[in-house]
């Protein structure tokens, strides 16, 4: 199907634009969304009569996002989740969680505004587009942690906090060696605490053949 862009849309063309497009995406999508007009000679001449008053509307919506990408710059979220030791979300982050996170960081998003290929399903941080307007985008890094302690540290450190991490000061190295040290010392002093004497033992097995 031809229609004609009301907006500019990615990967599809700029406003005004006559394009092709499967009739699904267009029937379902494009057109009931308000993004474009079925391409016909009665549609190509109201685009074209509205087609100033859309350029400046369109102009002054993109400063609004423009000036609303500057005050999400650097923004990150912070989700807290349920995760497997190594970092497996039981269940997964989706596009309607992270615009309420945005929305609760105060600014006011909707799910379609995320732009994601899929949900997220481990801890870490991940890179998010936000569209917030058809020629506006700007990234928010959103935080999952299983804590809110766990989020700070990954902020700090960009590295995802799982239970592989020591919990105290000592490392596996120090803790197997340590053992290994103290293992055949314990061993000896066991032998030598209950150990009967030699020489007691043979006594008792002469007194034994010979009564």
């Amino acid at each position: 199907m031809q229609i004609i862009l009301l907006e500019r849309i990615e990967k599809l063309g700029q406003m005004g634009d006559l394009v092709n497009v499967k009739t699904g995406y267009a029937r379902n999508f494009l057109i009931p969304q308000g993004k474009a007009l079925r391409a016909n000679k009665a549609n190509m001449e109201r685009f074209e009569a509205e087609r100033a008053q859309r350029e400046a509307s369109n102009l002054e919506l993109r400063k609004d996002a423009e000036t609303e990408a500057a005050k999400m710059q650097d923004l990150a979220v912070s989700m807290v989740r349920a995760a497997s030791e190594m970092g497996q979300l039981f269940g997964s982050v989706t596009s309607r969680d992270i615009a309420e996170a945005v929305t609760e960081a105060g600014f006011t998003i909707t799910r379609n505004q995320v732009i994601m290929d899929r949900s997220i399903k481990t801890l870490g941080l991940t890179e998010t587009r936000i569209r917030l307007h058809p020629e506006v985008s700007v990234t928010v890094i959103v935080n999952i942690a299983r804590s809110l302690a766990e989020a700070e540290t990954q902020l700090k450190t960009g590295v995802a906090v799982t239970g592989e991490i020591a919990s105290d000061d000592v490392t596996p190295t120090e803790a197997e060696a340590a053992s290994a040290e103290a293992a055949p010392k314990d061993g000896l002093d066991a032998v030598s605490a209950d150990a009967t004497p030699v020489a007691e033992i043979e006594s008792v097995s002469a007194e034994t053949i010979n009564p």
